[in-house]
């Protein structure tokens, strides 16, 4: 569960109110820390490398700020041409060395697979040409309509960025990858298409020789799920706002890459539903595991990260509630089951 950690008071403690994420990241020995600390609480399946999406962008230099409160700041946002020459091609043993260290740390540490992560091409190009999260993404859209080409070679520095940042994340251990279009459900069908969809292709293919799983993620992308499929990733994440078998059919009706019977979806109970008693949290987890009997395979997850708030114990129930259910007869703990290889999950 991304941010699975900032609800934990072993997170808090261990964090100080006026560090920046930015900060912590170059401090492996912490970075490494925080990953495994839900973990721990809450054994999870799988662990998720402690970072943010803007990590790499702020490598290079291009001066990018994390506020608390707000996330990230672009000092300069990118405007025009020139700004081009800002974004050069990531060097991770030279820029940021402490990624490959972190991952060092937690791969001799955990029993379970690490995944990494990064942010989709459309993701970061919003952060940059805002100067910051934005509700509208109307400047965004401005380039992308006004100037199709500087915008098409913005996306591809950007692709090439993630895909510099994902590639040393697998060298140094990392067993599968993520990448997070998070605003990307602002676009419609075919802006998606015609504007992002090649160059989230372009950071899926240069990392297909690796030979991990890759999993694609965005926040309500419900319209946008069968173009998500074509981009090549093995698993599609989706929100709370599809349900799982609704999903799969758009995938399935679209013909997309993952299409179909081969349909490999994550998600997606509502973190909110979390904050809620007990007896409906359950009933909702329960929910979420029968729609996604619809694809080959289902990692269970929330539809997006946990929220600050969240009570730690419910989330600790919630992965036991999970574990103790039964997949097609075989507990979905159980460690000898391939769950990934029968018809459902």
């Amino acid at each position: 569960m991304r941010q699975a950690g900032r609800s934990l008071p072993e997170y808090r403690n261990l964090r100080t109110a006026s560090e920046s994420i930015l900060d912590v990241l170059r401090r492996p020995e912490v970075a490494a820390e925080i990953t495994l600390q839900p973990v721990r609480r809450y054994g999870v399946d799988a662990a998720i490398l402690y970072s943010d999406i803007v990590a790499p962008l702020a490598a290079i230099g291009f001066g990018v700020e994390i506020h608390a409160g707000i996330g990230p700041v672009i000092a300069e946002p990118f405007a025009r041409a020139a700004d081009l020459d800002r974004i050069r091609p990531l060097e991770p043993d030279v820029d940021s060395p402490w990624v490959a260290e972190t991952v060092h740390i937690l791969t001799s540490e955990l029993s379970v697979p690490l995944i990494g992560f990064g942010g989709a091409p459309f993701t970061l190009a919003s952060y940059l040409v805002e100067g910051g999260p934005s509700r509208t993404y109307a400047r965004t859209k401005a380039l992308m309509w006004a100037e199709p080409q500087l915008w098409g070679s913005l996306l591809e520095r950007l692709a090439d960025l993630t895909a510099a940042s994902l590639r040393a994340q697998v060298s140094a251990g990392a067993s599968a990858v993520q990448l997070f279009d998070s605003w990307v459900g602002a676009l419609s069908p075919d802006d998606y298409r015609r504007f992002v969809l090649p160059a989230t292709r372009r950071v899926f293919s240069s990392i297909d020789d690796l030979g991990v799983p890759r999993i694609h993620f965005g926040v309500t992308t419900g319209e946008l799920l069968d173009q998500m499929a074509a981009a090549g990733a093995e698993v599609i994440g989706v929100d709370w706002r599809v349900p799982l078998d609704a999903a799969v059919a758009r995938i399935a009706a679209a013909g997309g890459a993952a299409g179909g019977t081969s349909t490999v979806v994550q998600g997606n109970l509502d973190p909110a539903l979390c904050l809620a008693p007990w007896p409906a949290v359950a009933a909702g987890a329960r929910a979420v595991l029968e729609a996604g009997k619809a694809a080959r395979a289902h990692v269970f997850n929330l539809g997006h990260g946990v929220l600050p708030e969240t009570d730690p114990s419910v989330l600790q129930r919630l992965v036991a509630l999970v574990h103790g259910e039964e997949v097609d007869g075989v507990l979905a703990a159980d460690p000898g089951a391939d769950l990934t290889a029968g018809p459902r999950r």
